[in-house]
């Protein structure tokens, strides 16, 4: 009776570990939901939006400008931020604010990106902690979820006059 009492429990700590080792490598390699909170990529995404983040293009290196991503944040590492790719490594991009008359330029150096959100005037990003490692990159949302009259993928960005080509 013991035996077959330990048997039955070992066998479920078996499975559940199992299972829990297959959602770990699905949520890391694959992808998952993710709630945003917070202004700055207003109004491309919303504050309490659900959207979808997946996460192989970053083990690919798969990540392109005006791409949308998800970050381990510069500042704080227990957090995660949701910005916008202005710029990859070795492009120039425009590290002052749009109200600024004289426009400063600069390159991202290798191994970084550049991130800015859409809502500029309201976003903590590369313009004030500078260009992010790309290993910070957690994922690439792909398309909202919630809420259903915005289902689908995420539209251009708002400032695509920000991505420099020369």
């Amino acid at each position: 009776m013991l035996r077959n009492g330990l048997g039955k429990t070992f066998r479920f700590l078996g499975y559940t570990v199992q299972y829990g080792c297959i959602a770990h490598c699905a949520f890391e390699y694959l992808g998952g939901i993710v709630v945003c909170s917070g202004p700055s990529m207003e109004p491309t995404i919303q504050n309490s939006d659900i959207v979808f983040s997946e996460n192989l293009s970053r083990h690919f290196y798969c990540i392109r400008k005006g791409d949308i991503v998800i970050v381990k944040s510069p500042n704080d590492p227990k957090s995660n931020i949701c910005k916008r790719v202005i710029g990859l490594e070795g492009d120039k991009v425009c590290t002052s604010n749009p109200s600024d008359f004289l426009k400063s330029h600069s390159y991202v150096p290798k191994g970084h990106v550049w991130l800015e959100g859409d809502n500029l005037r309201n976003s903590t990003d590369s313009r004030c902690y500078g260009p992010v490692p790309y290993g910070l990159i957690r994922g690439r949302i792909c398309f909202k979820i919630w809420p259903l009259n915005d289902f689908g993928f995420l539209r251009a960005s708002p400032n695509g006059h920000r991505f420099l080509d020369d």
